[in-house]
């Protein structure tokens, strides 16, 4: 399978899959346009008005509310295109052999490009999926949605470097981590102070005092974009920021898995002397 790539398409990050396919290019626009087909395999119910301008309802398994975007291009068999919510979704087919090349290009249009480029993970994951689905579709075959998802995510997290902290001024390290729907409720406990404690906001802000500094975590959550979870910590003098960084890597993977209800393995030596090393040299290159 085709892994999914992370790019940036008019200053916007977006993600780009192809998959190439044992069907003609009509049958693949049937596949992706009908609602019928749709339901099959993509991620909610649909309803379009199949044309340049026209009406795109979505509506998601237990949900009453319809989200509504615009069909941007509708050219049979070659491109379909349409928004959903700030998000753009292109469709583009061509002949390749006796079959077809599909591909498939998902432009997150929603808050700062920073910020909208953390759900890429999960997102490229879910597409995976779906595109699996479709195959399956399209050769009359069954299929069967995964029930672990935490793995998938985790290889695109570190694949597209989503999982990697930062130095945002001076000695103030940052980690930003999607995760996804989790509620709130759920992700608070799961969070550790590091000393005494001085804002105590659940489920939002934890923010302690102790021997590594000052460490506030932040939750947040958006009915469109899911939950959201940053750590910042200021360092002191005495800690070296590549260990720093390495541990907290390591503490915001785990904590990602926990959401997902799995216990990782705390890493090898090697792991994290290879994490200090990247982080050394990151900071070297400035």
């Amino acid at each position: 399978m085709t892994r999914a790539k992370l790019e940036t398409v008019d200053d916007r990050p977006a993600l780009r899959l192809e998959r190439r396919l044992a069907h003609s290019p009509e049958k693949v626009w049937h596949a992706i346009t009908d609602p019928a087909e749709l339901a099959h395999w993509f991620p909610a119910t649909v309803e379009a008005e199949l044309r340049p301008g026209g009406a795109i309802r979505f509506t998601f398994p237990g949900e009453t509310e319809s989200t509504t975007g615009e069909i941007l291009a509708a050219d049979p068999p070659r491109e379909f295109a349409f928004t959903w919510n700030a998000d753009t979704l292109h469709w583009r087919i061509t002949p390749d052999g006796e079959g077809s090349k599909l591909e498939f290009t998902h432009t997150f249009g929603r808050s700062e490009p920073a910020i909208a480029r953390l759900a890429a993970g999960r997102n490229a994951a879910g597409w995976d999926v779906c595109l699996d689905a479709l195959i399956a579709r399209l050769a009359g075959e069954s299929f069967e949605q995964p029930s672990q998802w935490h793995d998938r995510m985790a290889s695109y997290l570190e694949e597209f470097g989503l999982d990697e902290g930062e130095i945002v001024g001076g000695r103030t390290i940052r980690f930003r981590r999607d995760l996804v729907w989790k509620p709130l409720d759920d992700v608070w406990p799961l969070l550790e102070a590091d000393g005494e404690v001085t804002v105590d906001e659940p489920p939002h802000v934890l923010e302690s005092v102790g021997p590594q500094g000052k460490v506030r975590w932040e939750l947040t959550y958006d009915p469109l974009d899911g939950v959201r979870v940053e750590l910042t910590q200021n360092v002191p003098d005495d800690v070296e920021l590549p260990t720093e960084l390495a541990r907290r890597h390591e503490q915001m993977a785990a904590l990602f898995a926990k959401t997902h209800g799995v216990d990782v393995e705390p890493w090898s030596a090697d792991r994290v002397e290879a994490a200090k090393k990247h982080y050394a040299e990151r900071q070297t290159q400035g």
